[in-house]
């Protein structure tokens, strides 16, 4: 059913095929049997203090402002991330800057962090819990800095929006890994991200509850500076990272015609082309560290979801591989 709707769906433009379906899904899901058409034997697992019911989350970048949270919530994912939030509003790159590559189940985006800002996405997270204060879903909030904050002040930005959105979050995830806001990725380097980690640090020690904190990396760092974000975490003690973002790497891509991707331009890849890649990456830092790994990239049927399993990721997301293969990928990893 779901390869017919793809069918129909993909004949849209990538974004608005995003919203489009998400529109029509928030109508759908309020019929009485949708929430039990999508529930599945719970796989619990407690993870720095969190319950998780399945180990299954959808990525960062879905639903950037927290519109379509009562539609995750139907869907049994085991958490989500929402975001990437930056303090103020700002509307990304030009369009088109998401694009399809069918052939390698892949996509291209240069989204550029847009988003609806913090205050927008506190009101909906505010009515969400609400109207579900006993959730299961856990809510991760992914953090970033506007594009006009230069990097020298990028900590503010994201002290900002920790501060403000502590109160509604169940964890906290620091972006500072997409390719697509100008320099960010500058960030990555140990003294930058030692800078902004500990400032967080700081500001949860005086917090009544605590929250876990991780780092969202992305699979075009060299081992060496892979090792040194190793060494960061075993220095200030925060849960762990996300492994990992989009990949900047076009040799990735193996189906897909060349001029195509001329044609498309700059941006990050996601979906099968960055398994094997984002796999290495959990395996190199598991190998290193007993740290929390959140593993994504290229997850899109059971068997690629245990292989990040078994490089060592406590939980798994997806993103690419649910838009390619649809609302039964959750059933087929919710049982692993």
């Amino acid at each position: 059913m779901y390869s017919i709707l793809r069918s129909i769906f993909f004949l849209l433009p990538p974004e608005k095929a995003h919203y489009t379906t998400m529109s029509l899904f928030k109508m759908v899901s309020k019929l009485p049997w949708v929430r039990t058409a999508f529930q599945f034997a719970e796989n619990p697992i407690v993870i720095d203090g969190l319950t998780y019911k399945n180990k299954v989350g959808l990525a960062a970048g879905f639903d950037k402002a927290g519109k379509f949270l009562n539609e995750l919530y139907t869907l049994n994912f085991g958490f989500i991330e929402v975001g990437t939030v930056t303090p103020k509003p700002q509307s990304g790159n030009p369009q088109p800057r998401l694009f399809r590559l069918t052939k390698d189940r892949a996509l291209i985006n240069r989204m550029g962090f847009n988003n609806e800002g913090l205050k927008s996405l506190r009101k909906r997270l505010e009515a969400f819990r609400k109207t579900h204060p006993n959730c299961d879903m856990q809510i991760g909030i992914n953090i970033g800095k506007n594009k006009t904050t230069p990097n020298e002040n990028a900590v503010e930005d994201y002290v900002k929006c920790y501060d403000e959105l502590y109160h509604l979050a169940d964890f906290f995830i620091v972006n500072v890994s997409s390719p697509n806001t100008p320099n960010l990725r500058e960030l990555q380097n140990k003294a930058e991200l030692k800078k902004i980690i500990s400032a967080l640090l700081d500001i949860r020690k005086t917090k009544e509850k605590w929250k876990p904190i991780y780092l969202k990396i992305a699979p075009d760092l060299t081992f060496g500076m892979l090792d040194e974000i190793v060494e960061l975490q075993q220095e200030i003690a925060f849960e762990g990272i996300v492994a990992t973002n989009t990949s900047i790497d076009r040799t990735l891509l193996k189906n897909s015609h060349k001029k195509l991707v001329i044609q498309i331009g700059d941006g990050g890849i996601s979906g099968a082309p960055v398994l094997e890649i984002s796999n290495s990456f959990v395996k190199h830092i598991r190998s290193k560290s007993d740290m929390t790994i959140i593993g994504v990239g290229g997850i899109e049927n059971a068997a690629s979801g245990q292989s990040k399993l078994d490089a060592g990721a406590n939980l798994i997301e997806v993103y690419t591989g649910f838009i390619y293969t649809g609302p039964e990928l959750l059933k087929e990893l919710g049982g692993l």
